[in-house]
């Protein structure tokens, strides 16, 4: 929980640390304290190596973040590719949690921009590194 400062006040930050000890929590925090519940714009992407673990960040994410008025939406490979551009075309969303091959995807499509970015967040940026971010 060290690190939900340094991200809140705009720091670069690394952090390390066995499984268990909460380091999804210190993002997720973070990720709802930096984001502008009035502002409709993708303000935090948050990549993850595995669908699985992208799913159950924007689970945590909407679960803590629900009665702040935060649309998360989880932009993984296995999904239909239609309903993620339809999502995002609608707008409103301002949290993005996915995993690098559809959230890629997305971008060169020109559906996902980052231009409203304030957060973006590695999970499991060693695994995803040894992938070579091919999820």
């Amino acid at each position: 929980m060290k690190g939900i400062l340094p991200i809140i006040q705009g720091n670069d930050t690394i952090a390390q640390a066995q499984s268990g000890t909460g380091k999804t929590g210190a993002f997720t925090i973070s990720t709802l304290q930096v984001i502008d519940p009035a502002s409709s714009n993708i303000q935090a992407l948050i990549l993850s190596p595995t669908r699985e673990l992208s799913l159950q960040i924007a689970f945590v994410i909407h679960s803590i973040g629900e009665f702040q008025g935060i649309n998360i939406h989880a932009c993984v490979g296995g999904t239909v590719v239609r309903e993620d551009i339809k999502k995002l075309k609608q707008g409103g969303i301002q949290v993005i949690v996915g995993t690098p091959g559809r959230v890629h995807d997305m971008m060169k499509k020109g559906i996902f921009k980052t231009d409203y970015l304030r957060l973006f967040v590695l999970d499991e940026a060693d695994e995803m590194l040894d992938k070579g971010f091919k999820a």
